[in-house]
């Protein structure tokens, strides 16, 4: 549908939708660049201030993928109003102005509408140096991979809707889906974002798994990302769940859209592809730094708070975008 699309001819843009980034970005001066994304979807959780959260979260995100700082947000709102109590709207903006105020950011507006099916997100205005720009472009061979949060999200939400999961288990992804990228946002600047021993590309891990997120960076930088099954992390429970099957709906809608990109190797379990091809909700970043900085960008990410799992590494271009081992 985006091909249809003219292409934006203009010096400032720095991003557009052409590499599939997670936020456009605009020069505006020398020192500051704009980073702008939105992103909604209906809730994954009962409790309306978690959802709140987990939605904030999710949008915030894209301004920490491209290496910006949130700066403002704009809320935006469906709602079967006179169909559910208004308290429980309430409850969701708190959640999302709770994560916002987290972020360092300001919630200065939104705009709501009434529909049968509540669905809650973000608007978020972020800034960036203009060459510190974290996009898919520019991954280079022999950068090591980073993942900041485990994989698994799909799985364990649709046991939780099914009502056959461990109570622990959906505590955990909860509480990691409310969790913000900002450490590891703020990891990739102190490690040196664009310079030859650095961070030279970063995506976040949501809707589209972690190979259909993979694939974007692979594709905009010319190069096949290699991933190691056994040393991406999963949720406790996520394997076992997808064992038995238990996946979102977004696993084939993955599958089909990567289909022939991918070459998996005999030894990866079903399990393990099960739960790397399907959605994540407010995943953590993928990162793509030099290796002579790879030990940094871990204890940088530790020092903060957040996953420092080396989950694989670029390499040139070869007969797949992807590879899983």
């Amino acid at each position: 549908m985006l091909r249809g699309l003219p292409q934006v001819e203009d010096g400032r843009l720095i991003v557009g939708h052409a590499t599939f980034d997670d936020a456009g970005v605009v020069y505006l001066s020398p020192e500051t660049a704009l980073v702008q994304t939105v992103d909604f979807f209906p809730p994954v959780v009962d409790d309306a201030f978690v959802f709140g959260q987990v939605a904030a979260a999710n949008s915030l995100s894209d301004v920490y993928a491209m290496g910006g700082t949130p700066l403002t947000a704009m809320g935006i709102v469906c709602f079967p109003l006179g169909d559910l109590p208004h308290e429980n709207l309430t409850e969701i903006l708190r959640g999302g102005a709770d994560r916002i105020k987290a972020a360092g950011a300001m919630l200065v507006g939104g705009h709501s509408v009434k529909d049968p099916e509540i669905k809650f997100g973000l608007s978020v205005t972020g800034t960036v140096h203009p060459q510190r720009v974290t996009s898919n472009a520019r991954a280079r061979p022999g950068d090591k991979l980073f993942l900041t949060k485990p994989l698994g999200m799909g799985p364990i939400t649709t046991a939780y809707r099914k009502k056959d999961i461990a109570a622990d288990h959906m505590k955990r992804a909860t509480d990691v889906m409310c969790a913000l990228n900002r450490g590891a946002a703020e990891a990739m600047s102190a490690v040196g974002i664009n310079e030859d021993a650095g961070v030279h590309a970063a995506t976040d891990v949501t809707g589209y798994g972690l190979l259909g997120h993979a694939r974007n960076v692979a594709d905009a930088s010319r190069a096949t990302l290699t991933f190691y099954a056994d040393k991406v992390p999963y949720f406790e429970g996520a394997r076992a769940y997808a064992g038995r099957k238990v996946n979102s709906g977004a696993l084939k809608q993955n599958e089909g859209l990567l289909q022939g990109l991918v070459e998996i190797a005999p030894g990866v379990k079903e399990d393990q592809r099960r739960v790397i091809y399907d959605a994540e909700t407010s995943g953590g970043l993928l990162i793509a730094v030099a290796p002579q900085a790879a030990a940094r960008l871990a204890a940088e990410l530790a020092k903060r708070g957040a996953g420092a799992d080396e989950v694989g590494l670029v390499e040139a271009r070869g007969s797949h975008m992807l590879r899983l081992r």
